[in-house]
This record gives structure tokens, C-alpha cells and sequence, in this order.
């Protein structure tokens, strides 16, 4: 039997690690491993693991050093099913900071939002960032009072992330719903079900899934991120994308090299 992909990962962002890594021709670091689409914008993102990397680690040294935080904070996420959301859940697990997608931020340590969930997210006592999640990774024409602007936070942050204190694979990862149920995991426990996921779905190494599932449970967390990254596979997000027609999806499918969808 041929050794699942990463084997050895015990935290979300070995997983990433191993994907950097490459060896194989089907698990390229130079390849995309996230492509993202706003069908509401025609904004269209691609990024190779290695430029995803550089956007992680420049997040995680956002976290640790200008938000200060560490193991044991909890993040709430009101974010959509984005690029830049992945990048931040793999910041916060780089930080060993507990990520909560669609989290009540009164219950959070800090909160990361996006332009919908800017009043919601003034309940969060602690640290605010707000992305504008606008083309090209733009700022806000003018900053929402009492939050960073991600985009002008983060260009200026190191290219290398070294976390200040160790992240265990049995430190709390990941807070998130499967069916309506409050499902809380370990770092550990995320990869193993992201591979049982993929698994599950035939998700195999150079594999294309493409997500139109919201990051607010654990069912598109699975299928817009973790269980491909568990695969050695990519993944290709649509946002705002249910105006488009059959012979549309046709041609995204295809030149994308679609191989599995979901949503």
C-alpha cells in the first residue's frame, strides 16, 4: 500500500511544509495550490505554494509580533471562503493560535473580519483586523475605525515565520460544526480527519478540487482546504458564483483542470 501524502504531518502546516517540499511531479511547490475566483468582481488569484507560504508566514509574523499572540488565544474569522482566509487559518496553526471560523469575537481573543462582519466583530474586546478582501489584495479606502487594514499591515512583515513557542500536535487548532454540532480539535486531530476526508472524497496527489463551500463549517473547511492539503491536491474557491450557467462552469472546470467538484 502506497504511503498517504505527508505522512509524517501532525499539525495542518507540516502539511503545508511536505507540500513545499515537493519530490514528485504531481506535488509542485511552483504550482498553484490556491486559486481563487469573485464572479462578482472577475477577480481571479492564483498562487503557487511557495507564494501562499510567503503570505502565511508574513501573516503569522503579524500575529506574533504585532497582535501578540500565542498558544492559547482563540481567533474568530468572519471571513468567506477566500484565499486570504486560508492563509490566515495556516498563520494562526504557524502561531499555534486556535482558529474559529464564524466565532462570536466576544468570545475571542481576536477577531480577523471581513467587510460584512465589521459590526459584528466590534463585540471582540482584544486584537481587530479587517480585510477588504478587495482585487489584487487592496486596502480600504479608509480604514474602519478600531481595526488594522490587513493589506497595509502586511506587506511589511518578515518573509520567514519562526513561532516564539513551540506548536504542539495536541494543542487546540481548530473550532468549528459538522451538522449543526460544535466540533473542537487538536492540531492532530485536524490533519487526521482532513486526510480521512480526503480519502473519503478521492482526493489523491495533483488532484483539482473546486470549492463553492463556505469556510464556516467543517464541510468546506474539508473541501476548500484541508483534505487537499492533506493529499498533496489544490484547490480552486468560487465566491459569488452562482449566476453562472452550465456551459460557464464548463469551461472553468476545464481550464482549470478540474478533477472534483464540490459545492
Amino acid at each position: 500500500m502506497t504511503a498517504p501524502f505527508a505522512a509524517d504531518a501532525r499539525t495542518p502546516v507540516e502539511l503545508l511544509h511536505a507540500y513545499l517540499r515537493g519530490g514528485t511531479p504531481s506535488v509542485d511547490p511552483a504550482a498553484p495550490l490556491v486559486t481563487f475566483y469573485d464572479d462578482a468582481s472577475g477577480e481571479r488569484v492564483e498562487l503557487s505554494a511557495r507564494t501562499f507560504d510567503n503570505w502565511v508566514a508574513k501573516t503569522a509574523n503579524l500575529l506574533q509580533d504585532e497582535l501578540n499572540a500565542g498558544p492559547g488565544d482563540r481567533a474568530a474569522l468572519l471571513l468567506p471562503a477566500h484565499w486570504q482566509s486560508a492563509v490566515w487559518l495556516l498563520a494562526c496553526w504557524s502561531v499555534g493560535v486556535a482558529a474559529v471560523p464564524a466565532g462570536d469575537p466576544a468570545d475571542a481573543d481576536l477577531v480577523v473580519s471581513g467587510p460584512d462582519g465589521l459590526e459584528a466583530a466590534q463585540a471582540c474586546e482584544g486584537e481587530r483586523v479587517a480585510l477588504a478582501l478587495r482585487p489584487l489584495g487592496g486596502r480600504f479606502p479608509q480604514r474602519p475605525d478600531g481595526f488594522l487594514d490587513y493589506a497595509a499591515e502586511v506587506p511589511g512583515q518578515g518573509d520567514r515565520f519562526a513561532p516564539y513557542s513551540p506548536v504542539t500536535p495536541d494543542a487546540p487548532a481548530l473550532e468549528t460544526s459538522v451538522d449543526g454540532l460544535p466540533l473542537k480539535l487538536t492540531g492532530e486531530q485536524t490533519v487526521q480527519l482532513a486526510r480521512e476526508g480526503a480519502a473519503r472524497l478521492g482526493v489523491g496527489p495533483g488532484d483539482r478540487v473546486l470549492s463553492t463551500l463556505s469556510y464556516d463549517n467543517w464541510a468546506g473547511l474539508e473541501a476548500g482546504l484541508l483534505a487537499p492539503l492533506a493529499a498533496g491536491a489544490s484547490v480552486v474557491l468560487c465566491r459569488n458564483s452562482d449566476g453562472l450557467d452550465a456551459d460557464q462552469w464548463e469551461k472553468r472546470v476545464e481550464s482549470e483542470r478540474v478533477t472534483l467538484r464540490l459545492g
